[in-house]
């Protein structure tokens, strides 16, 4: 059973940095490429043989990676804006996750 499982959300002000991370399971994670949405954008994308692609509004701010040791999913985001409020997805295929909700307000 895919299991897709977001953490590291939460409040904060422009300007300052969050890490997402997405614990996944039940599927071969080393094998599988991932994506990160916010609602229903996409954000960025990691392949499995290492490649990253970006939304224009997140590149540059914006750094996902992944561990095939954890079989987890990060976005490292930083200066954050208001704009990059929302809830936070990772997954592939039609899979995804329960998301983490990102807030940045001053």
């Amino acid at each position: 059973q895919v299991h897709l499982v977001e953490s590291g959300g939460g409040s904060v002000q422009p300007g300052e940095s969050l890490l997402l991370s997405c614990q996944t399971s039940g599927f071969p994670f080393s094998d599988t490429n991932m994506r990160w949405l916010r609602g229903g954008e996409w954000v960025a994308s990691s392949t499995s043989a290492g490649g990253t692609l970006y939304a224009d509004r997140v590149k540059g701010r914006f750094t996902i990676s992944r561990d095939h040791n954890k079989s987890t999913l990060y976005l490292q985001m930083n200066n954050l804006k208001p704009e990059d409020t929302g809830l936070y997805f990772c997954g592939y295929g039609n899979y995804l996750g329960q998301g983490t909700q990102v807030t940045v307000s001053s």
